[in-house]
């Protein structure tokens, strides 16, 4: 259960592990102070001024807001500078003691935690700065009044204190505030640093104009005071137009985000964004659409922490800002947005009108999310309406086709394809409303009859298909095929008549291919049924004329594996960049003696329906692993990509296989690649997710082939980690130098942004290679470099090389004393910076 905000901890406990060093560093210095006074005479006199300076910088503060603290920027950098540099160390650490005390003391709240901090840093700030000073061998100037000490010297000891002051307050300001954003330390130190220098080399300014004055004379000093508030004011209005800025462009960012038209990405985008737009501790935003229900969404500006319905949410406390989310009508109220803070805050004016800007365009954000949902329910209604027979509400042929591909890679499935006898005489006599009765009793009869997961449609007039999913063995199609017809023989009571209806079913099964090549065998089966007057007939390759050379194929596989027919070819992949060969990808044809070579579509369906899938995997694995071995004994280790069956896939066993090649012919699993086909509707199945897993474990890459081909590309690939990422060839085929392809270029950005390889496939020349790599494709693979080719050639060209170089196919795009800047993405949004001399207050 989340907490509320203001009892917060952690936090505390935290914080107290850099604040806890602070203060006793500090603790310490103030000892030594106190143990190194000795006889000063009448400079003890002068230890109230610099107290009173150190005390009267709080009411020249710039107050800079971080979530619930306050955050402040002050000269008093600028006063202990000078200090150090006029009065010893003791003095120094005593009087910003003593003033930062007085100080907190003022505060109207106090949390130990933050006085300790505040008092601690600028204590041993001091400190650093005058021991500094002391240790060049600079006397101060108040301790020998009547001896006069050339400037440089004075000036020096300046730029000294300066330079230790600086690093112990940015180290200690910085730690405390990467704590307090949730930033990177190393982030924070280089924040805006171009705003600090200036306001550091400010603060140098004042100490080095006070010595000087000093020096031209003693009563000059009483212009520090003045000049300190001129300071202030220019520094005060310098961070107020930066903030501004910052305010501008960081709302401007967050709105670039509310494009979206998912509403989840939309809300989850306004509770990050606003707390950081607005520096709170949490965000949350309810809404109220005019369809659907209440919704709640919550984040700290890191995570969602939570997104439901308002009356599950946790009990959340703190100081709340509301803001209605209304039209810019001021009507239409579609909820609220909060912003919460552990301690009261009040937000500036140009805080209040950003707020009122970012509620508006969220608004109008949530507002166009809720359009195009709504418009994506009608789009899905009218989508179901397609794929829906209307008389019966049955599937049609278009559900039935997709919903066939989808089973197919699941398992074994069967299709049965069932006509009514006699239909036609039942429309001539009793008419066509009686005709549709009939059929829509028989749509209903056969939906009852079947199991979960098979699906019914009527594939046109009286004839209706029956998908049968997931069955164990393929000898059950037959048996539930008798089954079904059994639901259709009580007759059907049509007014005062009752007619019996009788029907034909062909029959087939299948683990593989496509359902369009199914529904033509179990058309095949019944139109045998029919001839034959059978009432149930399982298609048979003998007697399918169509099928006659696809069965034949199917007999020669055995002999194909067992005499090594086929044959393994290698066509290199390369760097689009330098020519050089980075890897190859196994290209199998089969060196059929009768009907010369084939390539894989010829023969891979009938392999995946024979048991002969995995020793062809087997034997073209292990070519693959020899031509590795070779390669790199020549000494081009270069790895090789396979494609592997999507039905490899569903044996839980090819991991081990894969593992025993590997180990076999002595190959590291760093040097094989497993290309994915689209195909893979696989990924679905838990089988295939173990599988991909174990063979990932092993520390083989994966590599989805063919991207964007499929009906499902990026389904597949959230949820199947692949490393790289292919192009087919039909999209590089397409490019043109105008407009290069949006598949094309988007694949290759979503492959930068997830950290993945791409792969063009198909090049043919080279202003294609140019233009890919132009947009970011850092590899390729096409005629244009190389044909597939037997192993030793291809290792012949490696040694061969292109002008003189080694493994290269191809000249450089560009030489090798030449750096090209790739474009970069939009800068991320700079965080906060803390302010030289700033403190962290209540």
């Amino acid at each position: 259960m989340q907490r509320p905000i203001g009892t917060d901890d952690a936090t505390n406990r935290r914080l107290w592990r850099l604040v806890g060093p602070v203060v006793v560093g500090a603790g310490i210095a103030v000892i030594a102070a106190l143990w190194l006074i000795t006889d000063y005479g009448s400079l003890a006199l002068f230890l109230p001024l610099p107290t009173v300076l150190v005390l009267g910088c709080r009411y020249l503060r710039i107050s800079i807001r971080i979530r619930s603290a306050n955050t402040g920027s002050t000269p008093v950098s600028a006063v202990i500078i000078a200090t150090a540099v006029f009065l010893p160390p003791p003095f120094v650490i005593l009087s910003v003691a003593i003033g930062k005390i007085v100080d907190q003391s003022l505060n109207r709240t106090h949390v130990p935690v933050k006085i300790g901090f505040n008092i601690g840093k600028e204590v041993l700030a001091g400190a650093a700065a005058a021991f500094a000073c002391a240790a060049t061998g600079f006397e101060p100037l108040l301790v020998h009044v009547d001896r006069a000490d050339p400037l440089t010297s004075a000036l020096s000891a300046t730029v000294v204190a300066f330079l230790a002051y600086t690093v112990v307050d940015e180290l200690v300001s910085q730690g405390l505030f990467a704590m307090l954003t949730g930033t990177p330390y190393r982030q924070r130190l280089v924040a805006d640093w171009n705003i600090l220098a200036v306001l550091r080399v400010g603060t140098l300014g004042i100490a080095v104009t006070t010595v000087v004055l000093y020096h031209v004379n003693q009563w000059l000093l009483f212009v520090l005071p003045l000049l300190l508030w001129c300071i202030h004011l220019a520094s005060g209005n310098r961070i107020r137009a930066r903030q501004g800025n910052e305010a501008w462009q960081r709302l401007a960012e967050a709105t670039d985000e509310f494009n979206s038209v998912d509403q989840t990405a939309v809300l989850h985008a306004a509770v990050r964004k606003a707390a950081a737009l607005f520096s709170t501790d949490e965000v949350e935003v309810q809404i109220r659409p005019p369809t659907g229900e209440t919704r709640l969404v919550r984040s700290n500006g890191r995570d969602i922490l939570y997104d439901g319905t308002p009356e599950d949410a946790p009990p959340a406390g703190g100081f709340v800002i509301p803001i209605s989310l209304e039209s810019y009508r001021g009507d239409a109220d579609l909820g609220e947005l909060r912003l919460r803070f552990r301690a009261p805050v009040k937000l500036t004016e140009r805080e209040g009108y950003t707020l009122h800007t970012f509620a508006a365009a969220l608004c109008t954000a949530i507002r166009n999310a809720s359009t195009f949902a709504e418009t994506q329910r009608l789009a899905d209604s009218h989508a179901r309406a397609a794929a829906q027979d209307p008389l019966t509400r049955l599937a049609n042929r278009r559900k039935l086709q997709q919903y066939g591909d989808e089973v197919l890679a699941q398992g074994i499935v069967g299709v049965l394809l069932i006509d009514l006898n006699h239909f036609k005489e039942v429309n001539d006599t009793l008419g066509h409303s009686a005709g549709d009765r009939v059929l829509t009793t028989v749509g209903e009869r056969l939906s009852a009859a079947v199991r979960e997961g098979d699906l019914v449609a009527r594939f046109g007039g009286d004839e209706f298909a029956v998908i049968l999913a997931n069955l164990s063995a393929p000898a059950l199609a037959e048996m539930r095929a008798h089954a079904i017809l059994d639901a259709l023989a009580p007759p059907i009571h049509l007014d005062d008549m009752r007619i019996s209806v009788e029907a034909s079913c062909g029959v087939t099964t299948a683990s593989g291919g496509t359902i369009g090549e199914l529904l033509r065998r179990a058309d095949v089966a019944l139109y045998q049924a029919k001839q034959d007057g059978q009432r149930v007939v399982v298609y048979a390759h003998a007697r399918d004329t169509a099928d006659i050379g696809t069965l034949t194929l199917g007999g020669d596989l055995a002999r194909a594996v067992a005499e090594g027919q086929f044959v393994v070819n290698f066509q290199p992949i390369v760097d689009l960049a330098t020519g050089r060969v980075i890897a190859a990808e196994a290209l199998t044809r089969w060196h059929h003696p009768d009907r010369g070579d084939l390539a894989p579509d010829r023969f891979l369906p009938a392999i995946e329906r024979s048991g002969q899938l995995s020793a062809f995997a087997d034997a073209v694995l292990d070519q693959a692993l020899i031509a590795v071995s070779q390669w790199a004994d020549a000494g081009h280790p270069i790895p090789v990509a396979v494609n592997v069956s999507p039905r490899s896939l569903l044996d839980p066993s090819f991991p081990d296989a894969v593992a025993r090649r590997l180990a076999a012919r002595g190959v590291q699993s760093s040097s094989l690649i497993i290309e994915l086909t689209e195909s893979v509707t696989l990924s679905k199945l838990e089988v295939v997710d173990d599988v991909l897993a174990a063979l990932r474990d092993q520390g083989i890459r994966l590599a989805l082939d063919d991207f964007g081909t499929g009906f499902s590309s990026l389904a597949t690939l959230a949820r199947v980690a692949v490393d790289e990422l292919k192009i087919d060839r039909s999209f590089v085929a397409a490019m043109n130098a105008s407009a290069p392809g949006a598949v094309v270029r988007s694949t290759i950005d979503l492959g930068r942004s997830l950290g993945l390889v791409v792969v063009a496939e198909g090049i043919e020349r080279e202003d294609q290679r140019q233009q890919l790599w132009e947009l970011g494709c850092p590899a390729g693979q096409g005629h244009l470099f190389a044909r597939a080719m037997p192993a030793d050639r291809l290792l012949a060209a490696l040694r061969r090389g292109h002008d003189g170089q080694p493994g290269c196919l191809a000249p450089p795009l560009h030489d090798t004393d030449t750096v090209i800047r790739l474009p970069r993405n939009r800068r991320s949004r700079r965080s906060a910076a803390a302010e030289p001399g700033q403190e962290w207050t209540p």
